[in-house]
């Protein structure tokens, strides 16, 4: 029986060593957190009130996922509404938008130009839509992008939407147009046919959730691996991957620096690729190590904030379109779960801050960045300064991959690479594969790659995961199979 070393403990670190302790083997997962499992999908908790580092539904269409959501907690994942909006001086607004509700706030004159930009762009489409601008602009007409898409989505990456690859608004928005919606609203509110081309896709209105948030899950997925023999260590940091004679030596580094080796026939790595070209041995060639010095990850920071009073939204997140504050959305952690707030006359905020590591907002201390989400949140009406009464930070690196211009081919460059020249490393997740992918996802790729390891031989292709672009939440939950993904 090979050995298996997975590297990370995240959703895909742990959906792959659940899933090969349940086929008989006993894999070492290698974790460079010191405290807690999860990934960026891990809880953590302050004074009692427990917090996500981003939020995280619990939704897919794949059974496989939904059944090991069950199957690991049961009656403690609950059912939760789905509610987002984006907030637009001092205006919410639906999200997805809801063009009657969101022109009638806008008010006649704005409302009349947005209707007028939406249909100069029918009229004369751009032919070559290669940038994020370029996508939204021509889906939603360039006033409305500019209103509802235009700073969040900069906040978010740091760079300007031009910058920004069209892969990102295909993957992130398809199925959000307001054609049809905005002829409603022309042709006051009459809808077309259901069977018609102009239906739009509905976004799920229900999800499921951890009783206690996300790490909750991964906590008990750790635990029974386990008890099923397999092994989770936790502060140990992986600092070379070497391939010799067929077999590999994994060497990793404890919180006090004593470093140790554990051989394994397969590694399952789910490091971000720029990382992982940087230890392999041999070395990779030129043309793949710049290829991955070449790819970035956007970074973020989550404030929370313990305030008095129940809250003053109930949605899961608000997104904050506004340039005269540096926080981009700010998660509302009872309305996730109440039993995440340990008190029923306070709530705590999650309010996220996009950065790039080491730059100057990073490097904030904490103290000055629990005062600066403190002001914003008042600034923006959502609390008055007397009623925040604590707040703490957590600082995320490479919580995104960028989709920059030329990240796909870079991509490329390094998968044929470690194909050819790396048997028996498999990259899963997000940040190995550099794909924005959603918990289910990470989790797909990982159950694939455990079905190919299983069979001795290519089954599946990972890589082929959230491919279609098909928006990420609409459908049904539990509607495809493991199966449905395409073979090699």
């Amino acid at each position: 029986m090979p050995r298996i070393v997975i590297v990370g403990a995240g959703p895909a670190g742990l959906t792959a060593a659940y899933r090969l302790c349940q086929k008989g083997h006993q894999p070492v997962v290698l974790e460079s957190d010191p405290e807690r499992v999860g990934g960026l999908s891990r809880t953590v908790t302050h004074n009692g009130y427990h917090f996500d580092i981003g939020g995280h539904r619990f939704f897919s269409k794949s059974k496989e996922i939904e059944d090991l959501w069950t199957e690991l907690l049961g009656d403690d994942m609950l059912w939760r509404d789905r509610k987002s909006r984006i907030l637009w001086r001092g205006r919410f607004f639906a999200y997805p938008l809801r063009p009657l509700q969101a022109l009638a706030a806008l008010g006649p004159f704005t409302a009349a130009a947005c209707a007028m930009s939406y249909l100069r762009e029918r009229l004369r489409p751009m032919r070559d839509q290669t940038s994020f601008e370029d996508v939204i602009t021509h889906m939603f007409g360039r006033r409305l992008y500019r209103i509802f898409f235009k700073e969040y989505t900069e906040k978010v990456w740091g760079m300007s939407c031009r910058e920004i690859s069209a892969d990102w608004a295909r993957q992130r928005v398809k199925g959000l147009s307001v054609r049809s919606a905005l002829s409603n609203a022309l042709w006051l509110g009459r809808r077309p046919a259901a069977s018609g081309p102009e239906v739009v896709k509905t976004l799920i209105t229900r999800f499921r959730y951890p009783r206690l948030g996300p790490g909750m899950l991964w906590q008990e997925c750790s635990r029974r691996v386990g008890d099923m023999g397999g092994s989770v260590r936790l502060g140990r940091r992986v600092v070379g991957l070497r391939l010799e004679d067929g077999r590999w030596e994994v060497r990793h580094a404890g919180p006090g620096g004593n470093e140790e080796v554990t051989n394994a026939d397969q590694v399952i790595c789910s490091a971000a690729l720029a990382d992982v070209l940087k230890i392999l041995e041999p070395e990779p060639p030129d043309e793949a190590r710049n290829a991955a010095a070449s790819l970035k990850y956007r970074d973020f920071l989550t404030v929370a904030l313990v305030v008095r009073g129940e809250g003053s939204f109930d949605d899961n997140w608000i997104y904050i379109q506004d340039p005269e504050v540096k926080v981009g959305r700010i998660q509302n952690f009872r309305a996730w779960s109440p039993e995440m707030v340990p008190d029923s006359d306070s709530s705590c905020y999650g309010l996220e801050y996009f950065c790039w590591e080491g730059d100057e907002l990073w490097c904030r201390g904490d103290a000055e960045l629990v005062d600066l989400a403190g002001r914003e949140l008042c600034s923006l009406g959502l609390a008055r300064p007397q009623d925040v009464l604590s707040g703490t930070v957590v600082r995320q690196p490479k919580a995104y991959p960028v989709y920059d211009e030329g990240y796909a081919d870079r991509v490329e460059t390094i998968r044929e690479t470690l194909d050819h020249r790396y048997p028996g490393l498999h990259q899963v997740g997000r940040n190995a594969m550099h794909r924005y992918n959603n918990q289910d996802h990470s989790m797909m790729t990982a159950l694939l790659t455990v079905e190919n390891i299983l069979a001795g031989r290519s089954l599946f292709d990972p890589w082929q995961v959230n491919q279609d672009a098909e928006y990420h939440e609409d459908g049904e939950a539990g509607t495809r199979r493991i199966t449905d993904v395409d073979d090699c």
